[in-house]
């Protein structure tokens, strides 16, 4: 985890033997340099050419190191790494829920909700499209450069062009039989190097999750699913009982072949490692209803968690226990989800909203889970991230407000300030 309190150390920096001088140069000088690669905040800067940095370190250094390059100062500014929005679902920006937030718990009402919304707005089409549009580029003028997009439909397909990179994945869903059959002979069509996933355990059948996971595992993809989401879903994994089988029974999809773990207290994570699930390349996005048993499981497996604390609050469906993946070795990753669940897209937000429900969390630690963990999460780490010789040349120029003095006091900004930082693309 990110060390906050040096305020200096040892900048990472194997540059002059390492790369050697490429023209152009450019090196950015900042009154502030957050590399979130080990040393805390100081005055610094970055070298870059070629979209790559060069170095990274004491302006004095880089400046001596290539004499002959341009130097852009910014003032009054951090340049701080590209953040990274490790789940969203682009398909679904046309289906903002106008009104208040769902009632509190209730997770299996919103869910039937956004289904019907669906049905009356559609689920493809130009509507479709331009909010899914509107949505990219709002993501990367906020200084997202990478996103994990979920969906069932090709709308991903038809946003390409300049922006955030896309990892966009094919959602698969369906409990019954019949329709993990029916999805399995669809899977078996789809091309080579999509990306396929399973939607969640409450909506996956056991089958349809391990051959997706299969798929997975023999093209190396990522796997992320919606684990642990609401105590409904905790109910269901268990025992299979509660509202939300009930929702599932009366809209035709529950066949009674689902088995639940059979154990109190022990839902997807613990569902999911007995499928042969978790790894290193899975990626659990909510994780809001896991003990301390099912943390430990995620850590012995390795795999990854996503938090979306702005879409947890929208729904009422509680907090993820971030202190104990923590305990655990595990630095989650962040994500917005959509706007079917959430009122607002911005990763700066969701910062400041995991900050006010775990006030004790490192400031360190949170700016690192909208950056570096989001990258290694999605196997981008060797570009993204971190400020760091070898990595991209992309990376954030933060204005800032007056009254900054200390490496604490930018941290806390950074992660509080939400919405209202206005990044800049260096």
């Amino acid at each position: 985890m990110p060390d906050s309190s040096r305020n200096r150390g040892s900048w990472t920096t194997p540059w002059f033997d390492l790369y050697p001088p490429v023209k152009p140069i450019i090196i950015h000088r900042a009154p502030w340099l957050v590399t979130v690669a080990g040393a805390g905040p100081a005055a610094g800067a970055v070298a870059v050419a070629g979209g790559r940095i060069l170095a990274v370190g004491e302006f004095t250094e880089l400046r001596s190191g290539y004499p002959g390059a341009k130097v852009r100062d910014h003032h009054n500014c951090a340049l701080v790494p590209p953040l990274v929005n490790a789940h969203i679902h682009l398909e679904l920006s046309h289906l903002a829920q106008p009104g208040p937030n769902p009632v509190p718990g209730s997770f299996t009402a919103w869910v039937a909700g956004l289904l019907a919304r669906r049905e009356q707005l559609g689920a493809t089409g130009e509507n479709v499209v331009a909010a899914a549009r509107q949505t990219l580029d709002q993501q990367h003028r906020s200084g997202v450069i990478a996103l994990a997009d979920i969906g069932n439909t090709n709308t991903a397909a038809k946003l390409a062009g300049a922006g955030p990179l896309v990892l966009h994945f094919r959602e698969f869903l369906g409990l019954t039989r019949n329709a993990a059959r029916e999805n399995l002979a669809l899977l078996a069509g789809e091309p080579e190097m999509n990306r396929c996933t399973a939607h969640a355990p409450y909506s996956t059948h056991a089958d349809l999750i391990t051959g997706l996971k299969k798929r997975a595992r023999q093209r190396g993809h990522l796997f992320p699913l919606h684990v642990a989401e609401s105590a409904a879903e905790n109910e269901l994994v268990s025992s299979g009982s509660g509202e939300l089988k009930d929702f599932l029974r009366q809209r035709g999809f529950w066949d009674d072949s689902f088995q639940p773990t059979g154990i109190d207290n022990s839902g997807s994570v613990r569902y999911l490692h007995q499928l042969g699930i978790l790894d290193e390349r899975t990626l659990c996005v909510h994780c809001v209803h896991v003990g301390r048993e099912e943390a430990g499981l995620l850590a012995a497996d390795k795999a990854r968690v996503c938090l979306c604390p702005g879409s947890n609050r929208f729904l009422g469906v509680g907090r993820a226990p971030v202190g104990l993946f923590l305990q655990h070795g595990i630095l989650p990753a962040l994500g917005t989800d959509s706007l079917a669940s959430n009122r607002e897209l911005s990763m700066w937000r969701e910062m400041r909203l995991l900050h006010e429900d775990h006030p004790d969390l490192d400031p360190a630690a949170i700016l690192a889970m909208a950056t570096l963990s989001g990258a290694t999460a999605l196997g981008i780490g060797q570009d993204y991230g971190t400020l760091e010789p070898g990595k991209s040349a992309d990376f954030l120029a933060v204005p800032l407000p007056g009254g900054i003095r200390t490496p604490g006091q930018l941290l806390d900004y950074l992660v509080t300030g939400g919405p209202a930082i206005k990044p800049v693309w260096i």
